[in-house]
């Protein structure tokens, strides 16, 4: 059985989740999956840090009921956060990055990444600031250490349009893509459709936790940016930063604007897109549009994301699923682990050939 030791930086909801899952279904994946994941080190910028080489048990993690400092607490354990201590001493296979995203610079999670790949430890991670700004350096350290650098999550949490789109529909020579890439902005939206206001939809996603208490990164579109700039680097080889990708969002609709497309047969959505030209450049941008109810996006409702790959030899393909949700996104950490272990076992067939 092969066994993965595994360091979380960031015990928020995305690594606490992935946890949760290890205590109840490591059986299920050993079977399953072939592998078994060890957890050896945890840092967090609450709880504080904590280095266990034998492993730390996923239930007492999650059960205990850590004030700040907590790690303290437990053998090898600290109260102080050392996230690069953590990431470059523990005896750990795989760092698994989820801390916040900051859009500006990726930091401090393109260092976090930057560290782990240097010391010849994979990488997975929900991220989008290091995969948006970073990851052409971040996939030359990787290559440059034989390790992997794996973010199927930074996009669509824990629906696989990266790796659907460059392992399925390989050679169906993807030319474009539009789509619905935030679930706040599209669930008011929704809203508004059904008659509330700009403001009361809001207010109904935040109580609903889909959106935050400052929304404007959802409802202005620059998260669907960082997005479009992922997939357009990824699937379309361009070389996007955030800046080169225009950027509007639906804090301007009215419920006028809104009742008036319904009326037309018509249905606003924040499009995320990217196109390849004919002359070989390549444009990316995120707006509003007001999408024909046959549209595969109209029908995209609620919180749920979609995107419609444009291919040369398939038409539109379409894949939607949830775009956010703690499980959901650590599902999309494990299905990124198990790309690096298929991977592993496919060099050790060859290797053993």
């Amino acid at each position: 059985m092969k066994i993965y030791n595994i360091a979380l930086i960031g015990f928020g909801g995305v690594n606490r989740a992935l946890t949760e899952l290890l205590a109840t279904k490591s059986p299920l994946w050993e079977r399953d999956l072939g592998f078994r994941l060890n957890i050896v080190a945890v840092s967090d910028l609450h709880l504080g840090s904590v280095i266990s080489p034998n492993g730390l048990d996923a239930k007492t993690l999650v059960e205990a009921n850590f004030a700040k400092g907590g790690f303290g607490r437990l053998s090898g354990g600290s109260a102080e956060t050392d996230n690069e201590a953590i990431i470059k001493t523990a005896p750990a296979d795989i760092v698994v990055e989820a801390t916040f995203t900051n859009p500006t610079d990726g930091e401090p999670a393109v260092s976090h990444c930057r560290w782990a790949l240097n010391s010849g430890k994979h990488v997975v991670t929900t991220n989008k600031g290091p995969v948006a700004i970073a990851a052409r350096e971040l996939k030359a350290l990787a290559k440059a250490n034989s390790v992997h650098f794996e973010y199927e999550g930074s996009v669509m949490s824990g629906t696989p349009v990266i790796r659907m789109a460059e392992k399925t529909l390989a050679g169906a020579e993807v030319k474009g893509f539009e789509g619905i890439l935030n679930g706040t902005s599209n669930f008011v939206l929704c809203r508004m459709e059904e008659g509330l206001d700009f403001a009361s939809a809001i207010a109904e996603a935040q109580t609903l936790g889909y959106a935050e208490a400052d929304p404007t990164a959802d409802v202005e579109g620059f998260d669907v940016r960082l997005k479009v700039v992922i997939l357009a680097n990824e699937l379309l080889g361009a070389n996007f930063k955030p800046e080169d990708v225009s950027c509007n969002g639906i804090s301007k609709l009215s419920p006028f604007d809104i009742q008036a497309a319904a009326k037309a047969g018509r249905r606003w959505k924040l499009v995320g897109s990217a196109i390849r030209n004919a002359d070989g450049t390549i444009t990316g941008s995120v707006a509003p549009k007001q999408l024909a109810l046959g549209h595969p996006l109209a029908g995209v409702n609620g919180a749920t994301n979609a995107v419609s790959l444009n291919t040369e030899l398939l038409g539109p393909v379409t894949v939607s699923g949830p775009g956010a949700g703690r499980v959901e996104t650590a599902f999309a950490l494990l299905s990124d682990i198990v790309a690096i272990h298929n991977a592993q076992s496919a060099n050790f067939a060859k290797e053993a050939a």
